[in-house]
């Protein structure tokens, strides 16, 4: 797997993606759900809360984690329903399965030990980002 992307979960796509665009010096199209920001060789990412949460019991968010601006990072593979098996003998506390994403990536969130989200994803072939 090749780490592509960090990724802030907020419920202000638009405007962090523009303070962002602004800083690094690119434009980018805005939407509410989610933006990358080219930034070199990695991107920075934004999504909208709702997207990374799984069911409405968040039992993946460890014991006193307050809800807020989070980061993830974003790994690209292959293959995420490859990928799913052998995570999943980590012992991850899973947010999200395999999904496809309305933006066209199939991907998968889960927490790493310290609390922090990760997101496993492929990019599904002949779709583009919004």
């Amino acid at each position: 797997m090749e780490l592509v992307q960090g990724r802030i979960v907020t419920d202000d796509v638009e405007g962090l993606a523009a303070f962002y665009a602004w800083l690094v010096g690119t434009a980018v199209a805005l939407n509410e759900y989610y933006v990358e920001v080219p930034a070199g060789a990695l991107s920075v990412g934004f999504s909208k809360r709702r997207f990374t949460e799984y069911g409405e019991d968040q039992a993946a968010r460890p014991e006193g984690l307050e809800l807020g601006d989070e980061i993830i990072l974003d790994f690209l593979a292959g293959d995420v329903d490859a990928e799913y098996e052998r995570i999943a003998a980590l012992g991850v506390a899973w947010v999200m399965p395999p999904t496809t994403q309305p933006w066209g990536n199939r991907s998968m969130i889960f927490r790493d030990p310290g609390g922090n989200l990760v997101s496993v994803f492929s990019r599904i072939q002949g779709r583009d980002l919004p």
